[in-house]
């Protein structure tokens, strides 16, 4: 126990004497989560619109209207020519166009179908189909509109309309804001890249130096020296969820509505499975180089694609959805925004958690299991 205190001593000394580390490990976190709150925003909004109105009527104007007072559309200009709408959308100074034909308001008038054509920047498809989605809601509002009003004209004809009054209750993210969508996933993807890049890159330093060597010779057991390098970087990472959670609380107003011991609880499963990713890493690499790529390559950049953090699972192919349930973080993606947005317990989290569990103490035996022998 002794031996294990020293190295995790000499860890701490090590580290504290690179400011750089020191910046990495407590300045970073903080730094990369205010910056991806902000950045992360899935939220369509104030969608540059240009409006060609040959119609100029009341009819059309108000149609307009319903599109500016909406706050996802900002009309911006007014074309006089349909051609004049090619320059908008080609230097990109409108993302939406909107043509109003002539004789529109004479056929909303005479109960006529009347045609609205939308131009679409689809260069980025994404807000291109929520644009769509929201415009075509926006149309469909409007044809209700002229219809009741058609209606209430003939009223004293004994005509009575139907009419049907949905009432929506969202659960768990009210205001369908992105951004707590996203916070609890920007902690679990910290974490991971946190641990795992800190323990790879720690463990190959020490063989790149020389340290390592001499750390071998010396009478420490193989497990003694695994747990006193393992263990500050189980203690860096509990102090960066901590550091997470009081910006997440108080700067973007994004509290965990369930257990926050559960929280350390599970995120300590989870930093099983990093850390051993971590030392998995540094026996396959000889340079801290070496380390850091294989890391984001084959370790990170699959996990954050394929685990649910940006792109839901549903909509993956069949063959992508079978290897996503060999990532761990897919597992803690669910437990951290169940304890955030829906404020979950052990009842429901169970399964992940025990998948969590059987994910690390398989890699961090098979990663012990290596570095016993890269030092036998």
């Amino acid at each position: 126990m002794r031996a294990i205190l020293q190295i995790i001593r000499k860890e701490f000394i090590q580290a504290a004497r690179d400011r750089k580390m020191i910046f990495i490990i407590l300045v970073a976190p903080v730094f990369q989560l205010i910056i991806l709150g902000y950045a992360a925003n899935l939220d369509v909004r104030n969608i540059q619109t240009v409006v060609c109105d040959l119609d100029r009527t009341p009819e059309s104007r108000a149609l307009v209207s319903e599109f500016s007072n909406s706050g996802y559309f900002v009309v911006n200009d007014y074309a006089e020519k349909i051609s004049d709408l090619d320059h908008y959308l080609d230097y990109g100074k409108a993302s939406f166009a909107l043509v109003i034909p002539k004789n529109f308001g004479s056929k909303i008038i005479q109960g006529r179908t009347a045609q609205l054509q939308i131009l679409v920047d689809g260069s980025e498809s994404s807000f291109a189909t929520s644009g769509l989605q929201y415009a075509s809601i926006i149309a469909l509002r409007y044809s209700q509109n002229v219809l009741l009003q058609t209606f209430s004209r003939m009223q004293g004809t004994g005509i009575k309309v139907p009419r049907l009054n949905p009432e929506i209750r969202i659960w768990y993210n009210p205001e369908l804001r992105s951004r707590n969508f996203m916070i609890p996933g920007v902690l679990a993807l910290l974490l991971m890249i946190m641990t795992t890049m800190l323990t790879s890159l720690a463990v190959v330093k020490e063989k790149e130096v020389g340290t390592m060597e001499q750390l071998i010779v010396t009478p420490i057991r193989s497990y003694a020296l695994i747990i006193g390098k393992l263990a500050p970087f189980s203690i860096i990472g509990m102090i960066d969820v901590v550091l997470v959670l009081l910006v997440a609380s108080f700067w973007f107003k994004v509290p965990p509505k369930g257990s926050v011991p559960l929280l350390f609880l599970l995120c300590m499963l989870f930093l099983m499975t990093t850390l051993g990713l971590g030392l998995l890493v540094s026996t396959l690499s000889k340079t801290q180089q070496q380390a850091m790529m294989s890391s984001q390559f084959f370790i990170m950049m699959p996990m954050i694609y394929l685990s649910g953090f940006v792109f839901p699972i549903e909509n993956m192919p069949k063959i992508i959805q079978l290897v996503t349930f060999f990532l761990p973080l897919r597992y803690f993606i669910v437990i951290i925004r169940g304890l955030f947005m829906k404020g979950v317990g052990w009842h429901e989290l169970w399964a992940q958690a025990l998948m969590l569990l059987l994910f690390g103490i398989a890699i961090l035996s098979i990663s012990i299991v290596r570095f016993r022998k890269k030092i036998g």
